[in-house]
């Protein structure tokens, strides 16, 4: 039986517009440029430059790194991946309309293998495709590169039905061998599988019978078939790299992909460049570059967002947000989020073989320590002095927005603001207070702890004094280490307690994975998917039985009984839910779609959405950041200049591109 029909919509499904072909100002300056240059350049479709090129490339060219791209981009002619200079700068954007993202969180890789974060995600729901996605009005399960679907009757095989028209950038068609070739790359090379290996571990055989059916066998039934959000990548690229452990996927651009975006350059905590997919099966995105361009500083991002150089600001703070409130041609967007924000405790870093590492505090290993500093917490204050009223008060692991896994402990469950208990509880776990008002073990080691706080996020910063102040009338020293890198120490567990949030899906199951005991990494110093090194039987056994049942009533209890395990082993606390807190100036942007498309998000979606379907203010040029040109302008120089500037500028491309830009 089919579990699904190609999307559809009782009323008109905005995302679903159809946008063939290329905008007006291209085909004008196509058509201006061909009326002087036909005796000299032959126009050639786009699909037939990509597969010409995809030929030139297997006839022979460099490695980097274990890889090689198709690379239309700036790779020199010797294969090195030496940038050349192709007469834009750096810190500029070159299309007419630009759809600029500020971001201040790094990319930790771009490779869909090893990524984790959420701007590195967000960029490859961007640039690949996954089987399936999720509705913008109500998340359910919708067409993706998969068509359509269905288990056996035991379902314990899956049977793909992969569309037609999906193509890679260079021109190849996307097809079910990419998807068989992906799923097993993570099966058998664990390096593959950092990032998503929980999709695949209960995975037994996958195979692609044809190029339009792709089949899954199970080893036992698997509840989020529906819902693996796995990038499928292209074989052809991708069976090329070696070490799927250090291959960030950076070296050579565009990166070959069938999204409805390409990815055209990157540079470490300045930028990512990306335009449209013309040949995106959904229809080609209406703004002609989107970029991400990177803030340290979020004061700094909402200045140029003021000033029109950038478009989007996320991650607003409470006073950010007020102070843009009635800014002109600026709207605020203020949504329940799907973050969660904790605190993270350092349970002990252990490896799967038993090794154990870091320098986490001893006396946090006693769940009444962690107790009591949860006791001092006061989530009604950081909910309304550090987000001002813009979050809801945190409990369980899933946002109360996606309501089916949505849990709350009982009253006599609640770990609920006391700090006359939180004391009681240290004295009787043996740390009084000496003469100078500090807490002491019977060692006499002094209870002061260390938090990991990442320098771009002021609500670290802020909670952090408040913490301070809380455990130290408690006789608690906390040092707040604010660090623009807090993966290195966090990996080596070089911590005691950090500030820890993730975005979940409308499956759960990828966020329920990363506290299982098959997330830790295999040894100490190796990569795994775990978030803070938890794990505890008790909740992988539930893990297991969640995973495989597909009665939605009885899976939900299930998710809601792991929260509860994760809430009472202490080694998380969530403090709070932060609504997702947003802006945009609205001269540049006409429309853009949330998700939920009732009161949602617009970054960090569980899909492409919002940058595929916004649309470019009809007044004015979107941001460039200081470059790009306007149609109008170069139309008003007079069509004479244009040509002869056409030409030549035409000329030069084409006489660079034989050589390395491939454009």
């Amino acid at each position: 039986m089919i579990t699904t029909a190609p999307h559809r919509s009782p009323r008109p499904n905005p995302l679903l517009r159809s946008r063939p072909g290329r905008r007006p100002r291209r085909r004008l300056r196509l058509l201006l440029a061909s009326a002087v240059a036909a005796s000299a350049l032959s126009a050639v479709p786009p699909q037939a430059q990509a597969q010409a090129q995809a030929q030139a490339q297997a006839q022979g060219t460099g490695a980097v790194h274990g890889t090689e791209q198709f690379a239309e981009g700036r790779t020199s002619a010797d294969g090195t991946g030496a940038r050349e200079d192709d007469g834009k700068s750096d810190d500029k954007d070159g299309a007419d309309n630009v759809l600029t993202v500020a971001v201040s969180q790094s990319v930790d890789s771009l490779s869909p293998f090893l990524a984790q974060r959420l701007v590195s995600t967000s960029v490859h729901r961007l640039i690949y495709e996954y089987l399936t996605n999720y509705d913008a009005e109500d998340a359910r399960p919708i067409p993706g590169l998969a068509t359509a679907w269905s288990p056996s009757p035991d379902k314990l095989t899956w049977t793909y039905t992969i569309r037609k028209d999906s193509t890679w950038s260079d021109g190849r068609p996307a097809t079910a061998e990419d998807a068989a070739w992906t799923f097993n790359k993570m099966m058998k090379d664990p390096d593959a599988a950092t990032a998503n290996g929980s999709f695949t571990a209960n995975f037994a055989e996958v195979t692609a019978p044809d190029p339009g059916t792709l089949v899954i066998r199970l080893k036992k039934p698997q509840a989020n078939m529906t819902a693996l959000d796995v990038p499928i990548v292209p074989k052809h690229i991708w069976e090329k790299v070696g070490d799927f452990a250090t291959f960030n996927n950076d070296t050579r651009f565009p990166v070959v992909g069938n999204g409805p975006f390409v990815l055209t350059d990157f540079k470490v905590d300045q930028y990512i460049r990306l335009r449209p997919n013309e040949d995106f099966w959904r229809g080609a995105p209406k703004f002609d570059e989107l970029v991400f361009r990177y803030y340290k500083d979020g004061d700094a991002a909402v200045a140029a967002l003021r000033k029109g150089e950038v478009s989007f600001v996320p991650n607003l703070t409470p006073a950010q947000a007020a102070s843009l409130e009635n800014a002109e041609n600026i709207k605020v967007n203020d949504a329940p989020g799907r973050r969660f924000f904790a605190l993270a405790t350092n349970p002990g870093a252990r490896a799967k073989n038993g090794g154990r590492f870091g320098s986490g505090h001893p006396a946090l290993l006693d769940p009444v320590v962690r107790k009591a500093l949860f006791h001092a917490v006061d989530r009604r204050t950081i909910v309304d002095k550090v987000f001002q009223g813009h979050a809801v008060e945190g409990e369980g692991y899933i946002p109360p927005r996606f309501t089916p896994y949505f849990w709350k402990p009982d009253a006599s469950q609640r770990i609920a603001h006391d700090p006359a208990k939180a004391a009681a509880l240290l004295d009787g776990a043996g740390y009084r207070k000496n003469g100078s008002g500090k807490r002491v073990g019977k060692d006499g080691r002094p209870l002061d702890f260390r938090i990991l706080c990442h320098a771009t996020d002021p609500h670290d910063k802020a909670v952090g004094k408040y913490l301070q102040e809380w455990w130290g009338e408690l006789g608690v020293g906390l040092k707040v280490d604010c660090l623009d890198n807090v993966s290195d120490p966090w990996l080596k567990g070089d911590y005691d307690l950090a500030f820890d949030g993730w975005s979940v899906n409308p499956d759960p199951d990828f966020v329920l994975s990363i506290h299982t005991c098959s997330a830790l990494p295999a040894t100490p110093g190796g990569t795994g998917a775990t978030d803070n090194f938890i794990c505890d039987e008790r909740f992988d056994r539930l893990y297991a039985q969640q995973a495989v049942e597909y009665d939605a009533d009885k899976r939900g209890d299930l998710v809601r009984q792991m929260q509860s395990r994760l809430y009472d082993t202490g080694f998380m606390n969530v403090m709070v839910y932060p609504n997702a807190l947003e802006a945009y100036r609205t001269d540049q942007i006409k429309s853009i779609t949330t998700m939920p498309e009732a009161a949602g998000n617009l970054y960090g979606q569980d899909g492409y959405w919002s940058w595929w379907s916004a649309e470019p203010a009809a007044a004015g040029r979107a941001a460039s950041g200081g470059g790009g040109s306007s149609a109008a302008v170069a139309i008003g120089i007079g069509i004479s200049v244009v040509l002869v500037i056409a030409v030549g500028f035409l000329t030069s491309r084409r006489r660079r591109a034989t050589a390395d830009d491939r454009e």
